[in-house]
């Protein structure tokens, strides 16, 4: 009965030091709770005579059948794709433990799934795809789309997973999600946001860190610049991204080109001098805690690489007056749990068609304002993802942003 994961390995490695004993598997609590699966089909409506199942089924359902031929439109409100999501992946980037394929990432999209159903009462569907042709993964969505008031794609490496977020924005009538991109940024910028409110900051006058230039890092800019930060350095292995690289790949050249606008060459410890913000999210302990010794006053550092933070949170107390990572032993956890189930409330709410950055912005805005000026404070910058307003604030946002947008969609076209 391992009390933790550290718990359960530490019992594993003692008994396979013990002479003659093999370790087969090996099962504790989270195991067993995982036996069988986490999800279940549930039927919405009652099966108890001949009455109720010719109307669910045969003959009666064959007049909704027809309904929808003559009104497609109406496909969303009478049948579950109006509060059903698909969870894609690949298995090619499962949490931080790499390209695991499609049976071991199953877990996880059951796991997301089960959150959707628990914040947001959405019901999510987890997609395993035994592939990771670009093509076949984008084709594939394609065909099973119509099902769905949404697509959250889950656990792609990048940077295949910016073609195909952008092309399955291009060709489908629904949101299409990276939640690792953006659900991250999201969370990022309201944790932000609050944490220069605390220190007494701006957002559009901080210079800001990032380290990371994959799928995390890359939404993260992106969002922050949507936001009005206008000063961002952002180093990956190959140093600080300088948009005269020519060493950079199309997506890290593209991400260049819109950040560190003197041209600043350099690795990650010359970016940091007078920086303000420290944003992580590449692998763990790049830089040793006291690298942050030569920040601004009031330094804000947010290291989240998965499993091991890029910096030790811990000691980098010293240095930073508001700290925040993705552990959640910690005060401050940057969870993505915070964003998606309300994310796409809102959008199933709307009958939204696509996402913006303005509903990224407006999602970002609700969270930070969930904490309130009397619970602010260096420990408390985001809520706990238990907080009965945190999802339907976020909701109410991104579905009063789409509805915006598809009222002035529609005036601009009359």
């Amino acid at each position: 009965s391992a009390a933790d994961g550290t718990h359960a390995q530490e019992i594993v490695g003692f008994l396979r030091t013990v002479e003659g004993v093999t370790v087969g598997k090996v099962s504790d609590r989270t195991f067993l709770l995982h036996l069988g699966g986490k999800l279940a089909v549930a039927s919405r409506v009652p099966l108890k005579t001949r009455d109720d199942m010719s109307m669910a089924y045969t003959p009666g359902v064959a007049r909704v059948c027809l309904a929808l031929a003559e009104n497609p439109d109406d496909v969303a409100r009478l049948t579950i794709k109006g509060n059903s999501v698909a969870v894609v992946t690949d298995g090619s980037a499962v949490l931080g433990l790499g390209n695991l394929g499609p049976g071991p990432a199953l877990p996880v999209m059951e796991g997301k799934a089960a959150l959707f159903k628990r914040f947001a009462d959405i019901d999510a569907w987890p997609i395993c795809l035994d592939t990771q042709d670009t093509d076949e993964i984008v084709r594939t969505v394609e065909i099973i789309a119509p099902v769905f008031g949404g697509i959250n794609l889950e656990d792609i490496a990048a940077p295949r997973c910016f073609e195909i977020e952008r092309r399955l924005r291009a060709s489908l009538s629904i949101p299409v999600f990276h939640d690792d991109q953006h659900g991250t940024a999201i969370v990022v910028l309201a944790a932000l946001t609050n944490a220069l409110r605390v220190v007494g900051k701006e957002l559009g006058s901080v210079k800001i860190v990032v380290a990371g230039a994959g799928a995390a890092g890359t939404a993260i800019v992106t969002l922050l610049l949507a936001a009005g930060v206008t000063d961002v350095l952002v180093w990956d292995r190959t140093g600080i991204l300088c948009r005269d690289d020519d060493r950079l790949s199309p997506a890290m050249l593209e991400l260049a080109q819109r950040t560190n606008p003197a041209s600043q060459p350099g690795e990650l410890a010359d970016a940091l001098v007078g920086s303000d913000v420290f944003i992580g999210v590449s692998a763990g302990n790049v830089l040793p805690a006291t690298a942050l010794e030569v920040m601004a006053p009031g330094a804000v550092v947010f290291p989240l690489a998965n499993p091991t933070p890029d910096i030790d949170p811990v000691a980098a107390r010293p240095y930073a007056s508001v700290i925040a990572s993705g552990r959640s032993d910690l005060p401050n956890q940057i969870n993505n749990v915070l964003a998606f189930p309300g994310v796409f409330r809102g959008l199933l709410d709307a009958r939204a068609t696509e996402i913006s950055s303005r509903m990224l912005l407006s999602a970002a805005h609700a969270l930070a304002a969930v904490v309130t000026d009397d619970q602010l404070n260096a420990s408390y910058i985001v809520p706990s993802v238990f907080d009965s307003a945190v999802h339907k604030a976020v909701a109410d946002a991104v579905a009063g942003a789409a509805r915006a947008a598809g009222t002035e969609a529609a005036a601009a076209r009359s």
